[in-house]
């Protein structure tokens, strides 16, 4: 084999170099000689540097929680099959509720205990601040910057990117944030040491959980969110004023109703301009507003998208041998339909049941998972629906402790447990029998 600038060369019919594209390089072939059929062409990165190709028997786009377990997930059954992550991330794979949770919170919880080891427990080559750029599923190819890796199978772990705020930011992310990986935590947590007050956009569950932490920290915080009542949209009307209740008691300013419209961010601070034409400052605001899911690699490959990949129940995609898990992947959730999760919960089970099944498992997903919020000393987990809009059942042992039922057509489609420890797979059991249970047979069946 010929080697041309270090890049392995065969002659081709034309005489020509396949490397440089030439027909200089290469001596001519001897009177009678037979060419060696062409290689596929070698492929050139952006920088005119020849794309080198690596292959890995198992290979995971996207380095989140995801590929930590899908990796585990695989050497449960190949203990030997080389697995490649590659993550636009600048961190290997960690325990991402610990961002918005117990790093704040919590002083036992230390850094050390973040990262997840993937690497070191499963042999996996993570690559660091590598992002993909296009798949070829026909060729079993994946680009990512000047490089090309080839798999026999393949799982897009691409979860999603933050929704960004509409400012004018003037200080390139210093003073305004998103908030999803850890280099994002690292940014808030400097900035919650260096400035007296902060804005969070955003009253789902990040933009709630940041505006306590925050304000736990001694930073003076605002939350803007659009509810009339924080909560509201997913809690019954009282629950939802006792929810909202604990964040102005510890000091956090709510403004309701509201969605960001414009501002500005710069050395000075922030302006944010609301649609109802008021006026919000701040000294930085971070972005609470959930996530765009990551589907472009998987349309531009021609994989089935609605509302994330679409896989069945073994997590396949519509390609042989690809597969999708967490946040991106839509799939059929044998209690509750075809949805799609963002939570970490799926993400841990969801991806170790896809490693199984790229390591040959041909297992259906049956996990139906669960989320869950922790603020001011109450924890609230939940299975299912949680849509205000629907009907409810409250059944509650005290104040501070009890189940909401929601139902859909007198049928239970959601569970709601505010501080009752140790009853997911109960509730899972009335999703189950949804069909059967009237609402009687409700109060008192989760304890």
């Amino acid at each position: 084999m010929l080697r041309i600038h270090g890049v392995a060369a065969v002659r081709t019919a034309e005489n020509s170099c396949v490397v440089l594209g030439c027909r200089r390089c290469l001596p001519p072939l001897p009177d009678g000689a037979e060419p060696r059929n062409p290689p596929d062409p070698v492929r050139w990165g952006r920088d005119a540097v020849p794309m080198t190709t690596t292959h890995f028997d198992y290979l995971i786009v996207g380095g989140g929680m995801v590929a930590d377990t899908a990796a585990r997930g695989i050497r449960e059954i190949d203990a030997d099959g080389s697995i490649g992550i590659l993550s636009d991330d600048v961190d290997e794979p960690y325990t991402r509720p610990a961002l918005s949770k117990k790093l704040w919170t919590d002083d036992e919880f230390t850094w050390d205990k973040v990262p997840l080891g993937t690497a070191d427990d499963t042999g996996a080559d993570v690559r660091l601040r590598t992002r993909a750029t296009a798949i070829r599923p026909e060729a079993r190819e994946v680009d990512a910057d000047d490089q090309t890796f080839s798999y026999g199978k393949l799982l897009l772990a691409t979860g999603g990117k933050p929704v960004p705020l509409p400012i004018d930011d003037h200080t390139d992310g210093a003073r305004a944030l998103s908030f999803r990986t850890a280099e994002d935590y690292r940014a808030l947590r400097a900035l919650a040491e260096d400035v007296d007050r902060i804005a969070v956009v955003g009253g789902g569950y990040i933009g709630s959980e940041l505006a306590a932490a925050l304000v736990q920290n001694g930073v003076d915080t605002v939350l803007i969110h659009t509810g009339s009542v924080l909560g509201d949209a997913v809690f019954p009307a009282g629950l939802a004023e006792r929810f909202e209740k604990l964040f102005r008691d510890a000091g956090v300013e709510i403004v309701a109703g509201s969605k960001v419209a414009g501002g500005r961010a710069d050395a000075d601070g922030v302006q944010l301009q609301l649609e109802n034409g008021d006026e919000v400052r701040a000294d930085a605001v971070v972005s609470g507003l959930g996530i765009e899911v990551a589907t472009e690699l998987a349309e531009q490959a021609g994989l089935q998208v609605d509302d994330g990949v679409v896989v069945d129940a073994q997590l396949r995609a519509s390609a042989d041998d690809v597969y999708a898990a967490g946040d991106v992947a839509n799939y059929p959730d044998r209690l509750l339909g075809r949805r799609r999760v963002e939570h970490v919960d799926n993400a841990n089970e969801q991806g170790k049941a896809a490693g199984r099944n790229l390591a040959g498992a041909a297992e259906a997903y049956t996990h139906t998972p669960y989320y869950y919020s922790a603020v001011f000393g109450i924890r609230y987990e939940a299975v299912g629906t949680l849509d205000s809009s629907l009907e409810t059942v409250e059944d509650w042992t005290d104040a501070e402790h009890g189940v909401v039922y929601y139902l859909d057509d007198d049928r239970v489609v959601g569970v709601l447990l505010w501080n009752v420890e140790d009853a997911r797979d109960d509730a899972r059991a009335v999703l189950a029998e949804a069909d059967t249970l009237t609402r009687d047979d409700l109060v008192g069946r989760i304890r």
